[in-house]
Order: C-alpha cells, then sequence, then structure tokens
C-alpha cells in the first residue's frame, strides 16, 4: 500500500495532470483535495488533449475511484458541464466519482463578489480568474459557507442560502452598486444541478480512509502550486487554499501518518500567472520564446504565463515546506537549443545576500537574482525516454538541480504525451 501526495513545487502548471494521469496506472483511486475550478489539469492521450478542472486525472482511466475532497469549492455548474464534456468524448464518469458532503459549494454571489473586489482593486489587483474561488473559502471561513451535502436537505439550504443573500445583497447594492440576487432563483437552479449531482455525494473520507485499510494505492493531487499556498505562499498574491502536502490531509480527511511519500513537481523553468513577485522572469524576447514553445497559457483561463529561469531559493524552500520523497522535472524539452541556462542560487536585496526565501512582500518584489550560468544543448530531448540518450549538458542539468536541492529526480517529461517519459525510479 502507498499514499502518494503529488504537489506542485513552483507556482503552480508545472504539468501535474500529466504525471498524475501516468501515476494513475497503479493507483486505485484518485483525491484532489483543495482548490477549485479555477485550475486546469492538461493531459494528451493519443494526440487527443483533455483538459480537466475540477475532476482528479485519474478519471481517464477505467475503473479507478476519483475523490474530490472536502478541501475543494465546487461549482455545480461547471461539474456538471465537465462531467457532460468528458461523457460525450467516451470518458465513463459513472460510480467511480466521489464528490464530498463537506466540500463547499461556489455560490453566484462569490463569483459577483470577486469581479467587483478585483475591480476596485484596480494596479493592486490579486490577478484572480473571477470565479468565486476565494470568496467561497471566506464564507467557509466565516461559517456561512453551504456545503455539498446540504444539496441533499432543501428546506436546509434554502434557509442558509436566504440568511447569506440578506447580507450579500446589501453589501453588492450599497458597496459596488452591483445587481443582486435572487433567493427563488438561485434555489431552483441548484436544485437542479442536486438532481444531477446527488448520486455522487458521498463521506469521501470513509471511502479514502476504507481503502487505505484495504492497502490500496492511493494518489492525492493538489491545483496550484507551493508557492501559491495560503500560507506558505507569496501572500497575498496567492490562492485561497493549502495549495502545499499539508493541505492533503486536511482536505481529504487522512491522518499526515498514512501518507508514504510527497512527490514535487518541477518545471525545468519557472513560470506564473496573474500577478505578485516573480525574481527570475525573463523580461525580453527570450522569456516570449519559451512561453511560446512551451505553450504556455492558463489551461483554464487562456492567460499568458510569465516566464523566468529555474529558482533554486524558492525550489528549497518548496522542498522543506512540503517534504519532498523525490521529484518529477517536466518540460526540459522546452528549453532545447538555448546556448546558456541560468540557475537562480540566492537573491540580492539592498546589499544583503538571501539564500532563504524571504516572507516579506516587500523584499521578495525588489530582489534581484543571483545567477550560476550553466551550458545548454543544442539536441532534441522531446519524446526520449532514456536518461543515457539526453545530451550531456542536459543530464548535467538535472544533477545540479538534484544536487542544489538534495532531492533526487524519480522522472522526467520530455513532452507532452502520456508515454514520453524517463522514469528513473517508480513512485509506487
Amino acid at each position: 500500500m502507498s499514499v502518494v501526495v503529488i504537489v506542485g513545487a513552483q507556482w503552480g502548471d508545472e504539468g501535474k495532470g500529466k504525471i498524475v494521469d501516468v501515476l494513475t496506472e497503479k493507483a486505485d483511486a484518485v483525491a484532489r483535495y483543495q482548490g477549485g475550478h479555477n485550475a486546469g489539469h492538461t493531459v494528451v492521450i493519443n494526440n487527443e488533449k483533455f483538459v480537466l478542472h475540477i475532476i482528479p486525472s485519474g478519471i481517464l482511466h477505467k475503473g479507478k475511484a476519483c475523490i474530490i475532497g472536502n478541501g475543494v469549492v465546487v461549482e455545480p455548474k461547471s461539474l456538471i458541464e465537465e462531467m457532460d464534456g468528458l461523457t460525450k468524448r467516451g470518458i465513463d464518469v459513472g460510480e467511480n466519482l466521489f464528490l464530498s458532503k463537506s466540500s463547499h459549494l461556489i455560490m453566484p454571489y462569490h463569483a459577483a463578489i470577486e469581479r467587483e473586489q478585483e475591480r476596485l482593486k484596480g494596479s493592486k489587483k490579486i490577478g484572480t480568474t473571477g470565479k468565486g474561488i476565494g470568496p467561497a473559502y471566506v464564507d467557509k471561513t466565516a461559517r456561512t459557507g453551504i456545503r455539498a451535502g446540504e444539496l441533499l436537505y432543501p428546506e436546509i439550504f434554502k434557509e442558509k442560502l436566504k440568511n447569506n443573500l440578506e447580507g450579500i445583497n446589501h453589501l453588492l447594492k450599497a458597496l459596488y452598486n452591483a445587481t443582486a440576487f435572487d433567493v427563488d432563483e438561485i434555489y431552483g437552479e441548484y436544485m437542479r444541478y442536486t438532481e444531477r449531482l446527488s448520486g455522487y455525494i458521498a463521506d469521501t473520507d470513509v471511502i479514502a480512509n476504507k481503502m487505505i485499510d484495504e492497502n490500496k494505492n492511493l494518489l492525492f493531487e493538489g491545483a496550484q502550486g507551493t508557492l501559491l499556498d495560503v500560507d506558505h505562499g507569496t501572500y497575498p498574491y496567492v490562492t485561497s487554499s493549502s495549495a502545499a502536502a499539508g493541505g492533503a490531509c486536511t482536505g481529504l480527511g487522512v491522518s499526515p501518518t498514512k501518507i508514504s511519500s510527497v512527490v514535487g513537481i518541477v518545471k525545468a523553468y519557472t513560470t506564473r500567472v496573474g500577478e505578485g513577485p516573480f525574481p527570475t522572469e525573463i523580461k525580453d524576447s527570450l522569456g516570449e520564446k519559451i512561453r511560446e514553445k512551451g505553450g504556455e497559457y492558463g489551461a483554464t483561463t487562456g492567460r499568458p504565463r510569465r516566464c523566468g529561469w529555474l529558482d533554486m531559493v524558492a525550489l528549497r524552500y518548496a522542498a522543506r515546506v512540503n517534504g519532498f520523497s523525490g521529484i518529477v522535472l517536466t518540460k526540459l524539452d522546452i528549453l532545447d537549443g538555448i546556448g546558456k541556462i541560468k540557475i537562480c542560487t540566492a537573491y540580492k536585496h539592498e546589499g544583503r545576500l538571501y539564500e532563504e526565501f524571504p516572507k516579506e512582500l516587500n523584499i521578495l518584489e525588489k530582489c534581484e537574482p543571483v545567477y550560476e550560468e550553466v551550458s545548454g544543448w543544442k539536441e532534441n530531448t522531446a519524446g526520449l525516454k532514456s536518461f543515457e540518450k539526453l545530451p550531456s549538458a542536459a543530464q548535467a542539468y538535472i544533477k545540479k538541480i538534484e544536487n542544489m536541492l538534495n532531492v533526487k529526480v524519480h522522472i522526467i517529461s520530455s513532452g507532452q504525451k502520456r508515454d514520453e517519459l524517463i522514469i528513473l525510479k517508480e513512485v509506487f
């Protein structure tokens, strides 16, 4: 039995979807532990691209249990659309999908509030997707949220909805001069969703722990990445949930003592979407070249990702916070043809050298990266399936990452397709 947590080691978009898809072959269940439909996992199977937003990537494999945990916030309409989209493409979404009774629902007013908040912030906006993720987590913490299990009790659902809208409608009109919401309209809409989703709502913590007791292999996946974690990320330019490994336990109701290993997904360079500090960002034509070659556009929003060199200061921090057992290195092939590659080893700020990741936003925003330059390679690495076949400079780059991070690389992804992998050590 193994319980493996897959964690994004940077600002998300590291390629977790493909890796989860591959590892699902040896897993009995895949569980999503945080985030909402603002995330997007891209998987390519036989040249066919699948973009998943909230359903675990394991759904692309027959017979695998797929769990949406209590740490996830769920917008029912989006979930149903994703289910229908998969069904139309021949993917079975049946008895193998489970939605936690304790997952909080994203309501229409959450998206409205988020859009208005961002609008008022102007140049100081966070850069959210406007899908209501943050306000849904706010309500969860404020103990006014509505949970998926309450869809099964229409009277309770309507009473909570009515109570919430009394304050929210006042806020929308008085502060934002925005349109108010109608109780009966939302109630009718969500009861229609209930007809579709009621059979999937379950005690997912019981299901997950029972499978662990039966010595099954479980794979836990998060959305976003460590540097977007609400506690450990570049606050306030973060997501609203615990994207780091610790979030897997609270987001699924599984004890830390049950976790076998934590695998960090590391892109061979660094990207981030939206606002916030990014010390190693490349702001010239090379950054644009990497973006185009790597297809660095949001799977959910289409927003262009900012691209930069590999940041070892941030990665060492992520390794410490998560306790990586090993890492998966993705998108190595995007660096093909770059003559010199830079690795950030430290930051400088006002004459001081920082080898540890600063918590202060005012420092991080003004840090200058200290680079070590290494040789690039001209050869094509895309699709290679053996470490020995990689160019010597690419091998040296990988070994340098291992030495600087003090964590071994278990898998190298050499392309988008499911089979474009170099397996150095089995995760399960």
